[in-house]
């Protein structure tokens, strides 16, 4: 490429696929604007990035979350995201088991409810967003359980989700933007710390009394790290499943036979979701940073490099998936990327996963087709997430389908 290619360019926000196949052709690992990272392109040079912290470590993540016109700190680089070993391996013991098996499963119950009332709701063949009926408002009510936070509270979490992840994208001159990033970020620190105080005075069976009494080895969480951790649940539970919940419905949208099979087949849900998070991962990329001087890609980068790992063109690298540019609902066995890898894979992982599944079915017991609405689709301004925050559609009650009284 003849000019550095900018992540934040309008035409690379509409449509990166194109511009990230030329990188893995021409450029693999190459910098980038903003800031000049490294873009790594391919699979197994992501790979490399990502199953090595003591090459590639997290914090450097931390300067892109941080920009100075932000004028104070921001909670979330005190989470697990943002650290590595050995400050990494004790906070992630600490807050893994909130996400363990038996946890799910005592969640499960829930979901379904919260899955089957919002499909309830939602209008036989009349137009809605389905990002703002069903995507959003179904992680919302399952991290408010999970928090015991207020139901009245739920259209706060996108606001505040939506300006956590816009911050490495606020253009330095967009005065109206970075003071409600600022005051997005202030409410919820204060909402955080008043949540662990309540549950100090009185705990609860939910997930911050549980974080507030873990202990490993006699250490318990700091009030930063809880912060941190409540901050990034907050806004990496409702973002990745909203994206993969909105992406699920464009698949449905563009490919209508999907549909069909899967109302033939809901066994088949499981994998349709992995399809779906390889084709357009709700996380597009994460940021590491180099300890040392290292060669990758046929590239030499600095130490100190902010390396950016592209997770919407890893994951359709044709070295591992075969027309990966295409929806393939019989993909071959290789992993997806879009959790991550190695000693960072998503915590939430299983939680998102199991949201999408009863969430698809109970639409699907439902509807028998998603059509696209009048209004045009709306994509988030973030650079790290790329995901729908308005997906206007009409819904069709199938045959099969459960009336709506």
């Amino acid at each position: 490429m003849s000019a550095r290619l900018n992540l934040l360019s309008p035409e690379v926000r509409a449509n990166p696929y194109p511009f990230f196949a030329e990188l893995r052709r021409t450029a693999p690992v190459s910098q980038v604007e903003p800031a000049g990272m490294w873009a790594v392109s391919r699979y197994a040079d992501a790979l490399t990035v990502l199953k090595n912290p003591q090459l590639f470590f997290s914090a450097g993540m931390a300067a892109l979350m941080t920009p100075p016109w932000l004028g104070r700190g921001n909670p979330s680089v005190n989470s697990i995201l943002f650290m590595d070993p050995p400050q990494h391996g004790r906070l992630r013991a600490l807050v893994s088991r909130a996400f363990n098996a038996s946890a799910l499963n005592r969640l499960e119950p829930r979901i379904r409810d919260f899955a089957t009332s919002l499909v309830k709701a939602l209008p036989a063949d009349g137009g809605v967003d389905f990002v703002s009926a069903f995507a959003l408002p179904l992680p919302a009510s399952v991290i408010g359980e999970l928090l015991g936070l207020d139901p009245s509270l739920h259209s706060r979490f996108k606001r505040w989700s939506n300006d956590l992840v816009s911050v490495s994208a606020v253009p330095p001159d967009d005065v109206a933007m970075q003071t409600r990033v600022r005051q997005s970020l202030d409410e919820m620190e204060h909402h955080m710390k008043e949540v662990l105080e309540d549950r100090r005075r009185q705990p609860r069976e939910d997930m911050v009394s549980d974080l507030l009494r873990a202990q490993v080895e006699g250490e318990r969480l700091t009030e930063e790290e809880l912060v941190g951790f409540l901050v990034l649940l907050l806004s990496g539970g409702l973002e990745t499943t909203m994206h993969l919940l909105a992406q699920a419905a464009r698949v449905f949208i563009e490919e209508p036979g999907v549909l069909a099979r899967l109302r033939a087949e809901p066994s088949r849900i499981p994998a349709f979701i992995e399809e779906v998070l390889r084709y357009e991962p709700p996380i597009h990329l994460t940021i590491r940073q180099t300890t040392q001087e290292v060669e990758l890609g046929g590239a030499r980068l600095p130490k100190g490099a902010l390396v950016a790992v592209l997770l919407g063109s890893v994951n359709h690298d044709e070295a591992q998936f075969p027309q990966g540019d295409r929806f393939d609902m019989d993909p071959p066995g290789t992993q997806n990327l879009s959790f991550g890898h190695g000693i960072h894979f998503c915590l939430g992982a299983q939680l998102a996963r199991l949201e999408a599944r009863l969430g698809l079915e109970a639409l699907l017991a439902r509807f028998g087709s998603v059509e696209r609405g009048d209004a045009p689709e709306e994509w988030s301004p973030s650079m790290m997430v790329r995901g729908l925050s308005s997906l206007p559609v009409r819904l069709r009650e199938g045959a099969g389908g459960q009336k709506t009284p």
